[in-house]
């Protein structure tokens, strides 16, 4: 993140310049012509705070607290010590995150209703001690001196801030608001609204209501397929294969979902016989599952879908994460469904995603996996396009899926 464009380094080099600072881009360090030293370093694991164990550093800035463990954060303040004449003391940035330990420590200025800042405590200060590995607070050291005397308090503020605030990044940028305003609703309230308690929850990711049901997808359109696998015959996981089309206007179309719950065995048969009816137009995409037993399961169904455009990847980052691109999509209502019965299931599991591990996310997976491939294509050029023949025919029509176990999802009226 240091180095990474647009990033801290890059923000140096045009500050430290101006005050005769002379860089060491191998130690990403800066010395100035009074002898002070900035240097930037991160913290990629816990015992990296070690690595400070005899430091004295009179200012530590943390960018992006809440993306730091509460044990580096403490152990670094026993390093924020001085006797160069400056006082110690810490500053700190971050954006609003429910789930870190930073919303813990700022619950004095957090409404803990509506999640925003109390605009009477902004700024104020307040002080500390820990007492038996817990933190005693009070509004005046006075106070913790004469209920602790033998510890010294140290203090903390905390000044909120919005996209409103910063006016030069406003007047340089005019367009990051509307960034912003196309966040997902739960990303946007905590980047935009600066909402400290909101969390994914139940139609906050993806609602139901976002979707429109209609009969068919534009002919013209890229497609993939994307496959989330699973291994479970009758029980556990599903295995979900999502076909999603791209219009040149930009609108993306949920054709066709195959969902089951198959031995490997099964499973590679039935995206076989997906990949035969979608036809070759159709790139296909697989997740390939950690270690060694995940690379031989993706190499074999590569082999077994030789003539189709096939590719294997290994997932980053977490579902949440990946599904955010396509859930804000989705609530701009610029993803539809084509009308079939496996509708139902799949709005009712994108619904109830939360991204909480354990929950039913299999569907969500695939077509993650499928808007964010589409994504990637800058434009869509369909030139000469020959008539239609009776596999894309086929490929383009609402069908049903494939179940095996399943009947719970779908009464059987509904076939």
């Amino acid at each position: 993140m240091i180095t990474q464009a647009g990033g801290l380094w890059d923000a140096s080099c045009k500050i430290y310049p101006q005050m005769q600072a002379v860089p060491n881009k191998s130690e990403h360090s800066w010395q100035f012509p009074s002898g002070a030293k900035v240097k930037f370093a991160h913290l990629q694991y816990d015992l990296t705070v070690h690595d400070w164990q005899s430091s004295e550093i009179c200012l530590i800035e943390f960018d992006e607290l809440t993306t730091f463990e509460e044990g580096q954060f403490w152990y670094m303040l026993s390093r924020n010590r001085s006797t160069c004449g400056v006082k110690p003391y810490v500053r700190a940035g971050c954006n609003p995150d429910a789930d870190s330990w930073v919303a813990g420590l700022l619950a004095w200025w957090i409404d803990q209703h509506s999640g925003q800042p109390i605009p009477q405590r902004a700024g104020a200060c307040r002080w500390f001690v820990r007492v038996n590995d817990r933190l005693e607070w009070a509004d005046s050291p006075e106070e913790l001196q004469e209920r602790y005397p033998d510890i010294p308090p140290k203090s903390l503020s905390f000044v909120p801030a919005r996209l409103t605030d910063n006016a030069a990044l406003m007047a340089a940028d005019p367009g990051y608001l509307a960034n912003l305003l196309a966040l997902p609703y739960v990303e946007k309230e905590r980047l935009l609204g600066g909402n400290w308690l909101i969390r994914p929850a139940t139609g906050l990711v993806f609602n139901r209501a976002w979707f429109e049901i209609v009969g068919l997808a534009p002919i013209e359109a890229q497609r993939v397929r994307a496959w989330d696998k699973a291994g479970s015959s009758g029980k556990g996981d599903w295995t979900v294969g999502v076909r999603l089309a791209r219009t040149e206007a930009g609108l993306f179309y949920v054709e066709d979902v195959v969902r089951g719950q198959w031995s490997a065995l099964e499973r590679n048969r039935v995206i076989q016989q997906t990949a035969q009816l979608d036809g070759e137009s159709v790139e296909i995409w697989l997740e390939q599952e950690p270690g060694s037993g995940g690379l031989e399961s993706a190499e074999i169904s590569v082999r077994q879908l030789a003539g189709y455009i096939v590719h294997a990847e290994r997932a980053t980052g977490d579902k949440l994460t990946r599904a955010r691109q396509f859930s804000a999509q989705c609530e701009a209502h610029n993803v539809k469904l084509v009308w079939a019965p496996w509708n139902e299931c799949f709005l009712r599991e994108l619904h109830g995603f939360d991204g909480k591990a354990g929950g039913l996310d299999d569907q969500v997976d695939a077509s993650a996996m499928a808007f964010n491939k589409l994504a990637q294509v800058e434009t869509i050029d369909f030139g000469d396009r020959p008539s239609v023949d009776a596999r894309d025919t086929v490929a383009r029509a609402p069908r049903g899926v494939f179940l095996d176990g399943g009947e719970e999802d779908y009464p059987e009226d509904e076939y």
